[in-house]
């Protein structure tokens, strides 16, 4: 798959997400963060998700909004990470970001580290 596809597929931000991004930057004071996720090695299931405020876009990055806020990915990144949606979820376990990836092989349980 090339960059082209890859971008062309790009991520599904949900609601709750946008909406806990937008508090985040909100307590940060600095309108032009964005939220960055990339996939790096390690985990316990090979890779893992990223999760970070960045206010620099990159050559390779690829911004996807939602309600006004910002997603940065790596085009890297989002070749394991193209179709997947990126939710916000607060229950009894914690409050984290969340990835359902379609691409993913396998997860741990924290939902923090996949296997392609």
């Amino acid at each position: 798959m090339d960059d082209l596809q890859i971008a062309d597929q790009g991520i599904i931000i949900t609601s709750a997400c946008a909406e806990r991004v937008a508090k985040i930057i909100e307590q940060e004071g600095d309108s032009s963060m964005m939220l960055r996720i990339a996939i790096g090695g390690g985990g316990c299931s090979g890779f893992q998700y990223g999760f970070d405020l960045d206010n620099k876009i990159n050559d390779d990055d690829k911004i996807f909004e939602k309600d006004g806020i910002k997603i940065v990915v790596d085009i890297m990144s989002l070749g394991m990470l193209a179709g997947s949606e990126v939710d916000f979820v607060d229950d009894l376990i914690g409050a984290s970001f969340q990835v359902r990836n379609p691409n993913a092989a396998s997860s741990c349980g924290c939902g923090v580290s996949f296997a392609i």
